[in-house]
């Protein structure tokens, strides 16, 4: 990782790759131990590929508002993967998105991370901080419910 004007941006960026590769890493050990998901209206648990989409791609929109917000160039994210193809390209297609969000941040100055808020896209107010900090816990909420489903299955063996 290459160094950054705003030390705390380089952080969150590091702790969101760490997190993503734990995430996958999680999600397969949770697919191969047969977790199921509970029954929800969210689309986002309507299938383990789905759950694995999920976080990809709000991944993929944090970055780009971001660099939206801060009126930086597009980073050139691809599509999506459909989630029919989700399991077998999501290797190839976190290794890009995480060099993706390695680029544009690099030369913002710390205060244009927490100088104002902008309205996400779900409508609530983050400044680019709040926006980092949200894109970091994001897959670690999704592995914890992982592993508790992989703990529960496990004491149902028992």
């Amino acid at each position: 990782m290459k160094e950054y004007s705003y030390g705390g941006a380089r952080a969150l960026i590091a702790l969101h790759e760490q997190h993503m590769r734990s995430f996958l890493e999680t999600w397969r050990k949770a697919k191969k131990t047969g977790v199921t998901l509970p029954q929800t209206t969210d689309t986002a648990y309507k299938s383990m590929e789905a759950l694995l989409w999920h976080p990809l791609k709000s991944s993929r929109g944090y970055i780009i508002w971001i660099c939206q917000k801060l009126e930086l160039p597009d980073p050139n994210i691809d599509s999506m993967p459909v989630i029919e193809q989700i399991e077998s390209s999501a290797d190839a297609f976190l290794e890009h998105l995480l060099e993706r969000w390695d680029l544009p941040l690099r030369e913002i100055p710390e205060e244009r991370f927490f100088d104002r808020t902008y309205t996400s896209n779900w409508d609530a107010e983050y400044c680019i901080e709040a926006m980092l900090e949200h894109a970091v816990m994001h897959p670690i909420r999704h592995e914890f419910q992982l592993l508790n489903l992989m703990k529960s299955l496990e004491g149902k063996k028992k």
